[in-house]
């Protein structure tokens, strides 16, 4: 990506007519984007911690160069589990000034590789919403108790299954949240919210080509969404399935038989999205 910008950069200045100011131009731009790229000191590390006797370790990131206290925002993972993909994106969410803490909802270590292993963790929490209900507040209590970290400044994110967890904690009233955000996430009706109930603000970014919800689903949600009062957006992306965001959803798809597929701008315009959002939220 920094060698993109780069090349980006120094193709727009060639164009210039005096060929002198357009090196100077250029190297000038250049001398900001390592300036701006070694500021950075992304600083991660596991933490480990235990609701009910289970044994959870979860993943926080942070830019230790920012000197201020920020927003924290919580990442819950896909239905495989706490993997490296999780973690990518507390750490990009770091990277955009946020203090990230990814979170485990299987605990002891559970990781899916074969989808019938993550359909069974999946559905062993999302049966028991009391119990996810407290394992998401206990990651909660440890992102706000960061000394990085506004207490008072919380949203959290989600991906598949880490989609429909955000939301259905924001459904619940949640009020210590100020907003979630979700991604690819699955849309059920497990929970109907009162008028003036949710009091997080949501972004729902969905591939508009997902065949794992059909359309009365969307407008069952959504309906629900509309008659409590929610402050809330849906976006949908043209051409984008399950697992947008995630590269090499392609080969996971292809062994698995499942619609499962990158793609690039929904991937890179759902990011913008949530940026923008939380941009705005937290003013």
């Amino acid at each position: 990506m920094r060698l993109l910008i780069l090349i980006t950069l120094i193709f727009s200045l060639s164009a210039c007519e005096n060929a002198k100011q357009a090196g100077d131009a250029a190297k000038e731009a250049v001398d900001k984007v390592e300036e701006a790229v070694s500021t950075k000191n992304i600083v991660t590390k596991p933490i480990d911690y235990d609701v009910d006797g289970v044994k959870f370790q979860g993943y926080l990131a942070y830019d230790a160069n920012i000197e201020d206290k920020r927003p924290g925002i919580l990442v819950i993972h896909e239905w495989w589990g706490l993997n490296p993909y999780a973690k990518k994106r507390a750490e990009m969410l770091a990277a955009e000034g946020y203090t990230a803490f990814a979170l485990d909802m299987y605990g002891d270590g559970k990781l899916a590789t074969h989808p019938e292993d993550a359909q069974k963790f999946m559905t062993e929490v999302v049966s028991d919403m009391p119990v996810a209900v407290k394992r998401f507040d206990a990651a909660m209590q440890i992102l706000k108790s960061q000394p990085t970290v506004e207490a008072n400044n919380i949203a959290a994110i989600g991906y598949c299954f880490g989609g429909a967890v955000v939301l259905q904690m924001a459904k619940t009233g949640n009020k210590d949240l100020k907003g979630v955000a979700s991604f690819h996430g699955a849309l059920e009706s497990m929970y109907t919210p009162k008028e003036g109930e949710v009091q997080a603000e949501i972004l729902i970014l969905h591939g508009k080509d997902d065949p794992f919800t059909p359309r009365d689903r969307i407008d069952t949600f959504i309906k629900e969404l509309e008659d409590s009062g929610a402050k809330f957006e849906f976006i949908e992306y043209e051409g984008a399935v399950h697992s947008f965001t995630v590269e090499g959803a392609d080969e996971k798809g292809k062994a698995f038989g499942l619609p499962l597929a990158y793609n690039k701008a929904a991937d890179e315009g759902s990011w913008a999205k949530m940026k923008e959002f939380f941009d705005r939220i937290f003013q």
